[in-house]
């Protein structure tokens, strides 16, 4: 249930903070929020992440298909029933249903975040992009931690078993 309910608030986020903007803003429109940081820039992306693949928006529609299919039918698999692993599938599913949404009705991807440091500009960006890099930050984040806890449960059952039996 947590991992529906997070997938449904990312994506209504995703969707209503891209119509504000989409409503407020003229396209390339830009406003300062941290002048020389961030801004809130409207642009539109074609592409996937930073614009790669630009004007295959068919394929990119297919490919979220593809990979919410996969989280679905895998979740149990991807999750184990860890909650940290859980709220990432969240974050991931909802990302990719709010660039989904995007790219089915518009043929693009709406963009607005906008991060510069000095002259270099960090790719425009949103809040279904977001979720979905923080999404598989988690799951790697979690998957390293169960790693680890397995290889000290494995050196410790070792050691257990050089010891000597108790009595001996």
């Amino acid at each position: 249930m947590l991992i529906l309910l997070l997938a449904i608030a990312v994506a209504a986020a995703d969707q209503a903070t891209k119509e504000w903007v989409r409503l407020s803003f003229d396209l390339h429109g830009s406003v300062p929020v941290l002048p020389g940081f961030f801004n809130l820039t409207y642009v539109r992306n074609t592409g996937a992440a930073w614009g790669l693949l630009g004007g295959l928006n068919h394929w990119l529609v297919v490919l979220s298909l593809l990979m919410l299919a996969v989280l679905v039918v895998f979740r149990r698999a991807f999750h184990g029933g860890r909650t940290l692993h859980r709220v990432a599938l969240g974050l991931m599913l909802g990302g990719i249903v709010g660039n989904l949404m995007d790219r089915m009705r518009h043929g693009y991807v709406i963009d607005f975040l906008d991060f510069r440091l000095g002259s270099r500009a960090f790719p425009a960006f949103n809040v279904a992009d977001a979720a979905i890099t923080v999404g598989v930050g988690l799951y790697l984040l979690g998957a390293a931690r169960e790693e680890r806890r397995a290889r000290t449960r494995a050196a410790r059952d070792a050691k257990a078993g050089d010891a000597p039996p108790a009595g001996a």
